[in-house]
This record gives C-alpha cells, structure tokens and sequence, in this order.
C-alpha cells in the first residue's frame, strides 16, 4: 500500500535543525583537510607547528560534534522532527566517525583493525536495524550505545592531537602518559562497541531466528507494545476500538490491561461467527460471499464497522485461522487478514502467514496488530 506523505512535514524539509546537520557533513571534509593535509605551508604559515596543526583539527572535530547535539536540540524544541532529519542525523555521524578514523589509519596515529570492529559493529546494527523497521518494531538504542559514542568521540580528539607511536620502542610509548590515556579510552569504547552490538542482537534474537520467544516474553512484549500504542494515541488525541475474530479479543484485552487506557480505548467487538460479523459489524455478505471470512475486504469492513460502532478514530480489525484446523484453499492455517480504518477511511490492510500452534498465531496477531497500530499512529510505516 503507498505510504501517505504528510504536506506539513514536506514544507518544514529546511529547518534550522536540519540545515545544521547539513553543515555538519559539509564540515567533515575541512576536518579530514586540517588534520592530513600540509595546509600550513600552503598558507606559508610556518609558525604553526605539527601539534598545533593537530590542536585546531582537534577543535574542528569537537566543534562538528557539538552541532549534534545542537540539531536534536533544535528539532525538539521546535517541534520540527522531519523524515529528513532522522534519515541525515545518524548519517552524518557515521560520515563523520569513519572519516575521522579513517584520517588517523593514514597518518598512522591508529591501527585498522580498530577501525575494522567499530564499522563492522555500524554494518551489523544498521543491518538489524533496517530488518527489524522491515517487520514494524523498533529496537531502542541502550546505554552502551550511547556511552559508546561519548567515549568513541573523546578517543578520537586524543588521538588526533597526540604524536604517533605506531614506530618506535613500546618503552617509550608507555611513558607518554597521553599515550596511555588515549588507548584507554579506546580500548573502552571498542568493548562498549562490541557489547552494543550484541545488545542489538540479543534483542533482535527472535526476529534473527536465533531463538524463540517464551510464553514470558511474548506477554511482556505484548504489553511494551500495548503500552508505547497507548502513549502514542493519547499524544495524538486519538481514540481507539478492535474488531477481532481469531484472537477473541486479546488486542483489546492487551491494551486494557495497562492502567489508564479508558482515556484511550472506547472498546472491541469480538465477532467469532459469521453472522456477528454481518449483524454487529455490517459486513456485507456480498463480501462474505466474494472473497470469504479470511480476507483484507472483510478485514476492512470489519474495522470500518468497529470505527462506527465505537464511535473511535481508529479501529484495528483481524480476522483469520488460528488453527489447528479450518484451512481453506490458499489460506493455510497461520493466515491472518488484517486493516486498520482511521476516521472512517482504510489506513492499511495486509495479510501474514504465522507459524506455530493455534496460541502462537494468535499471540504473533496480537503483537503484529499494536506494531501496525503504534507505526500508524506514529506515521511510521
């Protein structure tokens, strides 16, 4: 289904916000020029010596840096988050690390494989970012990962402004007591590297096939979701109803079991039988009769329904066959037929094949319909 554009968010494509992070990207090549380049006696400047020279590349990189707190700060109090804005801010912090890292592989002020672990670990997350996105969750970033560009940023401004001791006695690189303290720094933030990127895994396990979720963690992970679905509504003053069939009204039941959803849920209609769905949901039976019970046209219908008869702004609807038996030709068991209808109009349907017994498909519904529904509240699918 093509995604909807919001106008607001086209028009607001030049924030301040964002013109800073442009500046930024455009900075890192007078960076990687003031740390690498002989530009002193291009300016037959000679009074500036190499360590000077390292000095102001040092404050070029402290100063780019900063503006990326300066963007997020702009775009936050401004109200101005775009698109954009997410696509270019991380971009141009990994732009701006592997040019640094990169500089001082050159001037031989650090080893590659160094660098090798922190762009391997970017590659990695980055990867399990974009299949997650793909499968509508949103992995949240931990404290590793932010301490790990904090301590990554300060190595490199010490490597940048020490001398080189790749060549010459370890003996006398142990004495050099900014030596010693650069390398620490280092070494911390390559083990906080590699522990962010395992985090990253560990949480992406059950989406990376690298194990399957327990009966615990997919009841904790239907309530995260309830939960984030929850915030988001009421930020957005929307108010929200189910029509279920295979899941009997567990999403609706999920949502209600965090404290304070009344202000958000005005209810579900758990329309099991067929006739429940014409009679509570006005589903048509020309649709019934066209394209059956398991299928994206009564999905949508049952969510308009729902939308009417709660009186909500948006309604989730699922319908499909949990199993063990019930399948139908080209719908095995797992199928499930989803939509979500937002003030009256079909905002998004879809279909997915789920595997397992007849809980697991019904719990893969649950968790999948609030992913749906968080992403279509937030605008992120």
């Amino acid at each position: 289904m093509t995604q909807k554009h919001d106008p607001h968010m086209t028009s607001k494509l030049w924030t301040p916000a964002n013109i800073v992070t442009l500046i930024r990207i455009c900075l890192v090549p007078v960076f990687v020029v003031a740390l690498i380049s002989p530009w002193p006696e291009w300016f037959n400047l000679p009074e500036i010596a190499n360590n000077e020279k390292s000095l102001i590349a040092a404050g070029i990189f402290v100063l780019i840096s900063c503006t990326d707190w300066l963007d997020g700060y702009l775009a936050r109090s401004r109200d101005e988050v775009t698109n954009f804005g997410k696509f270019m801010d991380p971009l141009a912090d990994k732009i701006l690390v592997t040019a640094a890292l990169l500089a001082l592989v050159e001037l031989g002020t650090l080893p590659s494989w160094v660098v090798l672990i922190i762009l391997a670990r970017e590659f990695i997350v980055s990867g399990v970012r974009m299949m997650a996105a793909s499968e509508g969750v949103v992995i949240a970033a931990s404290w590793y990962g932010k301490f790990k560009t904090v301590f990554q940023m300060i190595a490199i401004v010490l490597f940048t402004i020490k001398d080189s001791h790749m060549v010459g006695s370890i003996g006398s690189a142990f004495n050099d007591l900014l030596w010693l303290v650069s390398w620490l720094v280092m070494l911390i933030a390559l083990v906080l590297t590699v522990v962010s990127m395992m985090d990253y895994i560990v949480k992406a396990r059950h989406l990376l096939g690298l194990s399957k979720q327990t009966r615990q963690d997919e009841e904790t992970t239907c309530l995260q979701l309830a939960e984030k679905v929850l915030d988001a509504a009421k930020e957005a003053q929307l108010s929200l109803g189910t029509a279920e069939s295979l899941t009997g009204g567990l999403i609706c039941a999920t949502l209600t079991e965090i404290a304070g959803s009344s202000t958000v849920v005005k209810g579900g209609i758990v329309s099991y039988a067929t006739s429940i769905k014409e009679a509570c949901l006005d589903v048509t039976s020309d649709t019934l009769d066209a394209f059956g019970v398991v299928s994206t046209q009564t999905a949508q219908e049952m969510a308009k329904g729902a939308c009417q008869k709660l009186d909500c702004d948006l309604a989730v609807a699922v319908t499909g066959i949990a199993g063990p038996g019930g399948e139908e030709p080209h719908n095995p068991v797992g199928t499930v037929c989803m939509a979500l209808v937002r003030n009256g109009q079909c905002a998004d349907v879809w279909v997915d094949h789920f595997e397992g017994n007849r809980e697991a498909v019904r719990t893969q519904t649950v968790i999948k319909a609030l992913e749906r529904l968080y992403n279509e509240i937030t605008n992120k699918r």
